[in-house]
């Protein structure tokens, strides 16, 4: 039998073990947790149990310490108040090693679906209810409760995130700790640490609980819910959603980010740059060998002077879809051989690079054609600031929380609740941007007026001398709801991108019948005038991009060239005249994006990026010098 529970013991540790140690769970406790989830052991109740905390009625002299205690009320709902003690007559010791305990989790959930499980799981909104304090009464669910429990939890949920799967599995996932779990309260000096287990044999996560100290008989179980913080305002910002104060004295001011910081993402992307090489000069009548993994390329360059190899090393253009590494090396061994990407072009391509780089262009708040944007990673104190005087000031206070480094939407959420912007920080790096309370819109026969966002194909020739260029056609896409300021978790209302969403309208324009529409829906702004607007911003982008050498820029290397497809919208704003004016706005910035459409509509499209790029030839292109 012994074993028998030592084989389970390995294998345990050989699925668990990198989470167990990232999650600084003691290995002495390992043996008893492995048993406890194989046998779905939940004994918390032998150990500890839950208190109601009696409020003091606020004529009854109090003295100073117990105003301290009161001040710091231990429960974040607005019902009774309750804490967590040890209740075994023995105690808890630390040393033992049986000393570990599950937490089952009463609700597991993505954001995007919250709603939808409050309103049809039986029983889920009068548990979370009765959980978080909030008056429920009756069995069909109002909205009134669901918006209440919404709001309300951010202060109770935890999160993890798979590191295998699809782009959407990988989605952070949310959970809120059954009714004793959710009642440990917090503790600069915790008692306890809790992480979350994602047990593999059951597909199930648990939070596993176990103790810092030894505890007596009546003591209380508390955890850290800033764990891992130490810069003490830092700290203060991220409890803010427990304990309410307010940071306006910080400056909201955000400067671009130290050298080192540039250098920190080189060294973390593995990049290696290229050593100065002399601009290589090909025979005008050269045919290039094209090595290339991407389908859509195969399938539609068929231009003369270029022909396919599957040899990448008699290639004189590397057209890869993965990001290229080592420029070093091919700089010194094949300086004449072309690539479809420049070294540190993240700094376009990742949201809070671009929104550190873009500050060259606007000074610390930014320039007009980037929303006000903040690391919540580096920045948090700042946008808490910001979020505050504008609260203050009666100013819009919509934002948009976003993944450094996903695409189509995923894990972006829209809210005005400053609670929920602060925990999502926890998920996974974002980005949070103001969101743009009044877009211009687009009149839809079937609809109303809606949202839509406008996606630029642009070509970079080289960054010293700039030469950058856009492709003649432009793509659009639209909301399927009218926009309204509200239901913020209503994808088709407030979102553009629906040809990844199964069994979602997906209403398509070409740009040829989008202009006569536009204008005839906004005769004072033709639709010239806007996109030399636009194709200043991208001018703007690019300067910026490139002013500084790499790491600190996008490199000058001679032998690079790429396209990168820009999505935009347009807002209302006021032009230093006082002038109403649509400003683009620039919402990111696509490495190698998917020209699936471009080659469908405009089967030219791979001869003419493969022209204006290689070749520097541009007669008979659909492209526009910006640049």
């Amino acid at each position: 039998m012994a074993g028998d529970g030592e084989e389970a013991l390995a294998a345990f540790v050989a699925l668990h073990g990198a989470a167990l140690r990232a999650s600084r769970v003691p290995t002495r406790y390992w043996e008893s947790l492995s048993r406890k989830l194989r046998g779905e052991v939940f004994d918390a109740g032998d150990y500890f149990g839950i208190m109601q905390v009696e409020e003091v009625d606020e004529e009854e002299e109090v003295d100073e310490e117990m105003e301290e205690q009161l001040k710091k009320k231990p429960n974040p709902g607005n019902g009774p108040c309750f804490k967590v003690i040890v209740t075994n007559e023995n105690g808890l010791q630390a040393s033992n090693p049986d000393s570990v305990f599950l937490i089952d989790h009463a609700w597991t959930y993505r954001v995007e679906h919250a709603r939808q499980q409050l309103r049809r799981v039986p029983g889920l909104l009068h548990r979370m209810a009765n959980l978080m304090g909030i008056p429920f009464h009756g069995e069909v669910p109002d909205e009134g409760s669901i918006e209440q429990v919404l709001q309300e939890m951010w202060k109770y949920n935890q999160t993890y995130q798979l590191s295998q799967g699809t782009a959407e599995e990988k989605v952070p996932v949310w959970y809120i700790m059954d009714e004793f779990g959710s009642r440990i309260q917090h503790s600069d000096q915790p008692s306890f640490a809790t992480a979350p287990l994602f047990y593999m044999p059951q597909q199930i996560a648990y939070t596993v609980l176990w103790p810092l100290r030894d505890l007596e008989t009546g003591d209380e179980v508390t955890r850290d819910y800033a764990y891992g913080e130490t810069d003490r305002l830092v700290r203060k910002c991220v409890l803010l959603p427990w304990v309410p104060t307010e940071v306006l004295d910080v400056s909201c001011f955000t400067p671009e980010p130290p050298d080192e910081h540039y250098q920190a993402i080189l060294a973390e992307n593995k990049e290696k740059l290229p050593v100065v090489i002399n601009p290589p000069v090909y025979a005008k009548d050269k045919v290039f060998k094209v090595f290339t993994d991407i389908q859509q390329v195969l399938s539609n360059l068929t231009h003369p002077r270029f022909v396919f190899t599957d040899n990448e090393g008699e290639a004189d253009i590397l057209y890869n879809f993965t990001h290229f590494k080592d420029y070093r090396k091919l700089s010194e061994e094949r300086p004449e051989v072309m690539v479809n990407q420049f070294p540190c072009e993240n700094l376009l391509t990742v949201k809070d690079c671009l929104a550190s780089i873009a500050r060259r262009a606007g000074g610390p708040d930014g320039p007009r054609w980037l929303p006000r944007t903040f690391n919540l990673q580096t920045e948090l104190p700042q946008f808490i600031s910001y979020f505050q005087q504008r609260d203050r000031r009666g100013e819009d206070n919509h934002w948009i929380c976003k993944p450094w480094n996903l695409a189509r939407s995923l894990d972006t959420h829209i809210t005005n609740n400053l609670n929920n912007i602060i925990r999502h920080r926890e998920s996974s790096p974002k980005v949070v941007c103001k969101y743009i309370e009044e877009p211009v819109l687009f009149e839809r026969e079937d609809v109303g007026l809606v949202k839509f966002d406008v996606r630029y194909v642009v070509l970079l020739r080289s960054t010293r001398p700039l030469q950058l260029y856009s492709y003649d056609v432009f793509w659009l896409r639209f909301s399927n709801r009218a926009f309204s300021l509200d239901d913020l978790d209503d994808y088709e209302k407030h979102f553009t991108v629906m040809n990844y969403a199964p069994g979602v309208t997906l209403k398509q324009v070409h740009c040829e019948d989008f202009i006569p529409l536009f204008e005839k829906q906004y005769p004072e702004y033709p639709w010239t005038t806007v996109q030399a607007s636009i194709f200043k911003a991208f001018a703007e982008l690019f300067q910026v991009a490139s002013s500084k050498p790499a790491p600190l820029g996008i490199s000058d290397y001679p032998s690079s060239r790429a396209i990168y497809a820009i999505d935009l919208m347009l807002k209302w704003d006021t032009s230093r005249d006082g002038k109403r004016i649509m400003q683009p706005q620039i919402l990111e910035v696509n490495f190698n994006p998917d020209c699936d459409r471009a080659c469908q509509y405009h089967p030219t499209f791979f001869n003419d990026v493969f022209s204006t790029l290689f070749l520097d030839e541009t007669d008979n292109c659909h492209v526009t010098r910006i640049v």
